[in-house]
Order: C-alpha cells, then sequence, then structure tokens
C-alpha cells in the first residue's frame, strides 16, 4: 500500500535544513566520512546523507544522536539546565488531565 503523501510547514522544514547544515558542517569539520559517521550512529550513511539534506522523514532519534555525536548543542550540554527542563516539563504534565477529550459543540438554537 502506498503512503499518504506527508507535507511539512515552512517552519519545520527550516529548521530540518538549518540542523542538517550544521550537521554537514560539524561532520567535515571533524573530518569523518560519511560512512564512519553513519557507522558510529548506526544508521545507514543514506539516513546520514537524507540528515544533512534535511529530509523530515527521518526519526528524529536518528538526528540527535548524530547531533550528539557531533557534540551539536540541542537545548544545552549543562546537566543541572536539562534536568530542571525535564522537571518543568514533567511537572506541567502533571498539572494536566491524562486525556484529552473532544470538545463539546455547543448547539446554537436561538432562531
Amino acid at each position: 500500500m502506498a503512503r499518504r503523501p506527508h507535507t511539512f510547514s515552512r517552519a519545520t522544514r527550516d529548521v530540518l535544513d538549518i540542523l542538517g547544515s550544521q550537521i554537514a558542517a560539524a561532520r567535515r569539520e571533524s573530518r569523518w566520512t560519511a560512512n564512519e559517521l553513519a557507522s558510529r550512529a548506526g544508521i545507514s550513511p543514506k539516513t546520514l546523507r537524507d540528515i544533512e539534506r534535511g529530509a523530515p522523514t527521518v526519526s528524529i532519534g536518528s538526528v540527535f544522536e548524530v547531533a550528539v555525536l557531533l557534540r551539536i548543542p540541542l537545548y544545552t550540554d549543562d546537566d543541572d539546565a536539562r534536568a530542571d527542563l525535564r522537571s518543568l516539563a514533567r511537572n506541567r504534565l502533571a498539572l494536566l488531565g491524562q486525556r484529552v477529550r473532544p470538545r463539546q459543540e455547543t448547539v446554537d438554537d436561538d432562531f
């Protein structure tokens, strides 16, 4: 069965393009070949090429793993700051309900 085409927003494509360019530049500055980096990341060289081109279909885990291997900061390099961000996100989730229910449409019966 053929996949349905997915349209990505301009902002998503821009971020992926920027991160892909940063990854390509960092790989070259580190003097790693595409095959070396792909092997270290546990991905194929084609997947690495897709990451460097900003392809939106590559798994986020693969993109982040390559960025970490190249020491590209994703949020921060500070362990305490990352722990604070994680705690903040989890606390926010704890305040929200477990389920999201569809909004109830109000009936406009004022004829």
